[in-house]
């Protein structure tokens, strides 16, 4: 079992290179090899590493990605800022060329309080963000291409990956 000491940031990218690519190669054999008990795993494993992590001491998620804003999302924080959809997509938000998603303009993302990493519209932030990094989707296997990406910004993903491997061991 691992400390439940906070994976700092600098710590955590540090982690990351060194064990990128057998993580990557890793996601890649479960995408094709598909063992089966997969969702019941991950459902296990992410209540452990929620345990030993504290998002806090991270954020990164929202220093480096984008959530998704869906148009219920828009409606939602629009009203809690007493503005209209339309005003609240113009003054944050970009539609994203290829998928047409409704994205935020800047990163870090604009409701994130870089002194104390705690979100300000916390209650009512977009779904994406509420499920964020999506641990227990069923068919864990076909979301393998979702962790591929969020190994790479989220310790919990790091830890959720590095205790799979410990148990599946090699596939």
């Amino acid at each position: 079992m691992q400390s439940s000491k906070p994976m700092h940031l600098p710590f955590f990218k540090r982690l990351m290179q060194q064990n990128r690519r057998r993580f990557r190669y890793f996601l890649t054999r479960l995408e094709t090899v598909k063992p089966k008990g997969m969702d019941k795993l991950a459902k296990e494993m992410d209540k452990e590493v929620w345990a030993e992590t504290d998002c806090l001491a991270c954020a990164n998620c929202c220093k480096t990605m984008t959530p998704t804003f869906t148009k219920q999302d828009i409606k939602r924080i629009s009203a809690h800022f007493n503005q209209t959809p339309e005003e609240f997509s113009e003054k944050w938000l970009y539609k994203e060329r290829s998928t047409g998603d409704m994205m935020n303009k800047k990163q870090p993302c604009q409701f994130l309080n870089l002194k104390d990493n705690k979100c300000s519209i916390y209650e009512i932030r977009p779904v994406d963000c509420a499920t964020f990094p999506h641990h227990t989707k069923k068919n864990f296997t076909d979301w393998v291409h979702v962790y591929k990406q969020n190994v790479e910004y989220c310790p919990a993903t790091y830890k959720l990956v590095e205790k799979m491997m410990e148990k599946v061991g090699k596939i």
